[in-house]
């Protein structure tokens, strides 16, 4: 089963860049940057990222602004802020080396199972298991565990599954061809079962619950949020507000986000609304603008520790969640300024 399943992964594996590489370090940005986003969309923030942070030391030396400026736009931000204190980590109490293997790995903060056997395994060697959504997918229908994945008897079932799996020849690839079945083979919906190098061992697939399995306890339906955000422009320059590190957005920069029922902004234009989905909220926002003959004055409310008149030319250098880009793209379309969305 392990042939055939590296061999398959050696012929039909994406080239990826953080697979050109066995940097520790590199492979950890990568690992983070996957968590709970797409390929296509990782590539160029890591690209961009390791050009300016290529190593332990230079991450750790980085003020916390500067790292959050380069993952604008990619999402759960508490990711960077855990991989900026975790290199921290790394320099205080490793030497600025990453340590070889997993069990040591977990020490460091945001290092947790999954993210520990990969680094040691892809790049150390180390026999260490890796269970992600995709790798739990694949395991899950190749033994038909019916447990849920997340249960704890589905936790035990999938990690004793991956540590069998993982000892041997080629451990890093062995678990990036889990990884990478799961990602373009052994899919949620409608699997490929005809071109999958483990068809002849998948237990679901020989009792056709291939698509019932695996079994996930559904998910509780995001809590709506209204909200009212309003861009307030004098003379070239746009109101941001730096959110509360504690916060959610925490760290970035934004037009002031306030309740959908607060007092409607005196001599402000309504430009539109969107809606922005998290994963526990969502957020209905209308957006309002406003030019300023005065410049504004506002002290720290809320979530906001302090804010910034910034000239709209550099708004875009600022780390900016997404959820800000798109409020500044609404209330600014059609508008002279420089401001533009990455």
């Amino acid at each position: 089963m392990r042939a055939r399943l590296l061999a398959w992964y050696r012929a039909a594996r994406r080239d990826l860049p953080w697979r050109r590489t066995r940097d520790p370090y590199a492979i950890w940005v990568s690992e983070v940057m996957l968590q709970q986003t797409r390929v296509e969309t990782v590539v160029p923030y890591w690209t961009r990222f390791l050009a300016e942070l290529p190593t332990v030391h230079a991450l750790a030396e980085a003020p916390l602004d500067r790292v959050l400026e380069l993952w604008s736009g990619l999402g759960y931000y508490r990711r960077a802020r855990l991989l900026h204190r975790g290199a921290r980590d790394v320099v205080e109490n490793w030497r600025g080396e990453l340590p070889r293997d997993a069990e040591s790995l977990q020490s460091i903060a945001g290092i947790g199972r999954y993210t520990a056997g990969a680094i040691a395994s892809i790049a150390f060697g180390e026999a260490a298991p890796i269970v992600d959504g995709n790798v739990a997918r694949v395991l899950s229908r190749l033994d038909a565990i019916e447990d849920d994945p997340a249960s704890p008897a589905g936790k035990r079932a999938l990690w004793k599954r991956a540590e069998e799996l993982a000892r041997g020849e080629a451990p890093g690839d062995l678990n990036q061809a889990l990884m990478e079945l799961g990602a373009t083979v052994c899919v949620p919906k409608n699997p490929s079962c005809d071109g999958c190098p483990l068809r002849g061992d998948c237990r679901a697939r020989a009792r056709g619950l291939q698509n019932e399995l695996p079994r996930v306890a559904p998910k509780a339906a995001p809590r709506k949020v209204e909200l009212r955000c309003l861009v307030v422009e004098h003379r070239g320059a746009l109101v941001l507000g730096k959110r509360r590190e504690e916060a959610l957005y925490g760290g970035l920069w934004e037009p002031p986000l306030e309740p959908r029922d607060a007092p409607e902004p005196k001599g402000a234009t309504f430009a539109g609304s969107f809606v922005q989905i998290l994963t526990h909220r969502r957020l209905e926002i209308d957006v309002f603008y406003k030019k300023a003959s005065r410049a504004p004055k506002m002290r720290p409310f809320g979530d906001y520790e302090r804010f910034e008149a910034v000239a709209a030319g550099a708004v875009g250098r600022r780390a900016l969640s997404t959820l800000a880009r798109r409020a500044l793209d609404l209330a600014l379309a059609g508008r002279e300024l420089e401001f533009r969305s990455l």
